[in-house]
């Protein structure tokens, strides 16, 4: 299993936040994690750009984007943007891509979000032929009808992994995909419900196994501490538990909140969290450092002990 870290989604004033952006993928290069995940919130910056970014100030790290909305930007124009970004980052750019959630795309953007699994199979067929140029797209399904020519190709296969939680959408992702990007998916249910779909649908499609990438809170504490980390997760991360779409994710495993899902305590009980993901299936875990504490001294220091073990841990988990 491959050990990647979260990188960005901070508050604070922009100028701070592409310094520490800067500074977290110089880390995470240096320590040798395999990955550094960009998330894209939708009132954050755009995370390909970051990615861009990520790439000026890493030499070898993959760089992925966890997720894309793909509402928001026609196919010939993402697969524009994210060749040109792979193109920067000397090919080492994978590109997390998904439908979003409804409050999303039709609460904020105004746009439709009627069938999103129909609406990702169409735009996947038209991505996929995007970037596998150059040469002309000629594709026309029930969302697009796109004859467009392209000079851009790439040396190396990007890989297009899509958040994908219920069976449609596994079943499109191992077909059309290279594999998932989660949240808020527990062992349990990648064991029992995301895997063996993922799996089986890339098998069907003549495709290599998938990546499963899981993205998890991470927090080195004492274990008399554990519950305080689980709450802090459940106070700053659980606004992504009010979607349908994971609400049902969450009823196929045994994790009820984010707090669930931490992966908290001393090092050795997060080294056991991981192999437990491993175990279930997970190609790639993303970690997303949860510090604690009552100041905001307290909460630097916890972030930077966390940091320290996870970079211990990277040649544990594989």
């Amino acid at each position: 299993m491959r050990l990647g870290v979260m990188i960005g989604a901070e508050r604070g004033d922009m100028a701070r936040k592409v310094a520490k952006l800067v500074a977290d993928v110089e880390w995470a290069d240096a320590a040798g994690m395999d990955t550094a995940w960009m998330p894209q919130v939708p009132d954050d910056f755009d995370c390909l750009t970051m990615v861009a970014l990520m790439a000026a100030h890493s030499s070898r790290i993959e760089l992925g984007t966890a997720v894309v909305p793909l509402q928001a930007q026609h196919p010939i124009a993402l697969a524009r943007q994210a060749l040109s970004v792979n193109a920067v980052a000397g090919g080492r750019l994978a590109l997390g891509v998904g439908p979003s959630h409804h409050w999303i795309i039709r609460d904020m953007l105004g746009l439709p979000y009627e069938k999103p699994a129909g609406y990702t199979r169409d735009y996947l067929e038209v991505l996929n032929a995007a970037t596998a140029g150059p040469g002309a797209v000629d594709v026309e399904n029930d969302s697009f009808t796109v004859h467009n020519p392209t000079a851009l190709g790439v040396a190396t296969p990007m890989p297009v992994l899509v958040a994908a939680l219920g069976p449609v959408m596994l079943q499109i992702a191992g077909a059309h995909a290279d594999g998932t990007v989660l949240w808020m998916a527990d062992e349990k249910s990648i064991g029992d419900h995301i895997a063996p779909r993922i799996t089986k649908a890339a098998a069907e499609a003549g495709r290599p196994a998938p990546r499963i990438v899981a993205g998890i809170p991470v927090c080195l504490c004492a274990n008399s501490e554990i519950d305080a980390a689980k709450d802090r997760a459940n106070r700053i991360l659980a606004e992504a538990e009010t979607s349908p779409n994971y609400q049902k994710l969450l009823d196929r495993g045994d994790a009820r909140n984010v707090g669930d899902l931490c992966a908290a305590g001393d090092e050795e009980s997060i080294l056991k969290r991981f192999k437990q993901f491993a175990d279930a299936g997970v190609t790639d875990l993303s970690v997303r450092l949860l510090p604690i504490g009552d100041t905001r001294d307290e909460l630097v220091a916890s972030k930077y002990r966390t940091r320290e073990v996870i970079a211990e841990l990277v040649k544990a988990v594989k």
